[in-house]
């Protein structure tokens, strides 16, 4: 994008490219948070979006407010930029690139491509059997291999290394992506925990976690995740 634009709208029902689509690319070469606007309700249409990159869906019609309230909670996260070479040095090793609200830094010159060296220890706040995460500079990695990661995907894994083995459900995570406390009990819709499921999902390929012998994140069934023993 030539002006490097904070936020993008996208109309899913473009009349010569599908709105989708266009999010999906968007998010090959750009942070810049994605509103899909569109007239359809239905919850895979909605899922379909975040999967494709769209930080957010809002469905016809809305109010002017509801479109700035939703703006001002994106900008109190911060705005990270992924160097394109982290993205292509994540396509050779097979990752998922399926992002929504970019998150974390791999340590890579995004200009020369030249991989530097991995966290030092002293900027590590969390590990857990091989993979560290440090909050301040928002980085992760695994091994010491830098790991990039969408905002979403960060802030979930940031709690869950916070928590260890206590059990945070889908609606806690909701409330943490609002930036709310756990304690407010404010309403968490079944899409907006289908839409955490999707997050989780894509996190722990980001990580190359085995679902089936989770070397990090657990599901607990009916209940929510935590971290492995």
């Amino acid at each position: 994008m030539e002006h490097k634009p904070d936020i993008v709208t996208v109309d899913i029902g473009l009349p010569d490219f599908d709105g989708i689509e266009v999010s999906r690319r968007i998010r090959t070469f750009s942070d810049a948070y994605v509103i899909i606007i569109s007239r359809r309700a239905d919850e895979a249409d909605a899922l379909m979006g975040f999967e494709a990159g769209a930080d957010d869906y809002l469905i016809k019609p809305f109010r002017t407010r509801e479109l700035k309230a939703r703006v001002r909670a994106m900008f109190r996260r911060p705005r990270i930029i992924v160097p394109p070479a982290s993205a292509a040095r994540q396509a050779r090793h097979g990752a998922a690139l399926v992002p929504e609200i970019l998150g974390s830094v791999a340590a890579s010159d995004g200009a020369r491509g030249i991989q530097q060296p991995a966290q030092p220890a002293s900027k590590i706040d969390f590990a857990h059997r091989g993979l560290t995460l440090h909050e301040g500079t928002r980085q992760v990695a695994v091994d010491g291999v830098p790991v990039s990661l969408t905002r979403s995907q960060f802030d979930i894994l940031l709690v869950l290394m916070e928590n260890g083995r206590t059990i945070q459900t889908k609606a806690d995570l909701v409330r943490r992506l609002r930036n709310e406390p756990y304690t407010t009990g404010t309403f968490v819709s079944a899409k907006e925990e289908r839409a955490v499921e999707v997050q989780v999902s894509n996190l722990r390929k980001r990580l190359g976690e085995n679902t089936r012998r989770p070397r990090w994140v657990e599901t607990v069934h009916g209940v929510g995740y935590r971290m492995t023993p």
